[in-house]
């Protein structure tokens, strides 16, 4: 019997031609960086920021001017749940194309912890400083001089406090993000972008539920600026550059270098753990018997 081989297919004749492998590796929520996808995943960073920017400030505007939809007006709630919900949608929605940053803070954290490739983030950072200060524009054509009354829904420390203490605030609760982003988007044993998009809405909602009553709660540079160039106002805006970077950088220091070493107990330890301590009670008892008897 005559063994046979089958041909590798020749390249660009049995088949196309094989994508190489991004020598970067993979991004967030399954996205490539890719060099020849990095138009497209800038193009993706500035669109997700404007419909985040776009959402959270219109809602916010809506809120200080007082309008309803139906009945009674927005509230501070409302605003958190704004920011949430456009945040999963984009996570969800252009997360395997660029990842879904859509942060300064974000990127800035990653890049940090080689999560993400320094070479990229001037591009990622202009597409989301852009992104916002469209975000904000649009919010201006929707409410008009109104709207740019209340600085188109820009955050600014509260009365009363002091830049120091703003700035310790946005950095902890953009520790409370980017520690989310991290371990749902970059951990491999977390498999489900679904999971992962909401976890990273939720914190969001989080911070600005703990930030709005202080610092108006940016959790985003990109966030935070976009309105105030938009506006013209820029009260405290190192706080919001500084703070988030600071406070995103600790976090995906902790979980790169600490938590994700961790592992959950398996079933089989678990198994073994009780075989073990009911085999030791069960000798304990024999013994104890066997003393008994003896008596």
């Amino acid at each position: 019997m005559t063994a046979t081989t089958t041909p590798w297919p020749r390249r660009g004749v049995d088949g196309p031609e094989p994508k190489a492998a991004a020598s970067s590796g993979s991004g967030l929520f399954g996205s490539e960086l890719d060099p020849a996808n990095m138009v497209r995943a800038a193009a993706a960073e500035a669109t997700g920021t404007f419909v985040l920017v776009f959402a959270g400030t219109a809602v916010a505007v809506a809120a200080l001017l007082d309008r309803p939809i139906a009945g009674g007006s927005y509230d501070s709630l409302a605003i958190a749940l704004a920011f949430g919900l456009a945040l999963i949608t984009m996570v969800a929605a252009l997360g395997h194309v660029s990842g879904a940053h859509l942060n300064p803070a974000v990127t800035l954290s990653l890049a940090v912890t080689r999560k993400f490739p320094w070479a990229y983030v001037p591009a990622y950072l202009a597409a989301q400083f852009a992104g916002a200060c469209a975000g904000a524009l649009s919010t201006w054509a929707t409410y008009g001089r109104h709207g740019r009354h209340v600085a188109l829904g820009a955050t600014f420390p509260s009365s009363g406090v002091s830049d120091l203490r703003a700035l310790v605030v946005e950095a902890m609760i953009t520790f409370v993000l980017v520690l989310v982003i991290v371990s749902v988007a970059t951990d491999e044993r977390v498999h489900s972008t679904a999971t992962a998009s909401l976890a990273v809405g939720f914190a969001l909602a989080i911070g600005v539920f703990i930030g709005g009553p202080i610092t108006g709660g940016a959790v985003n540079p990109a966030r935070a600026l976009g309105p105030m160039i938009v506006a013209g106002k820029f009260t405290g805006f190192w706080i919001y550059l500084v703070g988030p970077p600071i406070g995103g950088v600790m976090a995906a220091l902790l979980y790169d270098r600490f938590l994700a070493g961790a592992d959950t107990p398996s079933v089989e330890e678990e198994t073994e753990a009780s075989h073990g301590s009911s085999g030791g009670a069960g000798e304990q008892s024999r013994e104890g018997g066997g003393r008994g008897a003896a008596t």
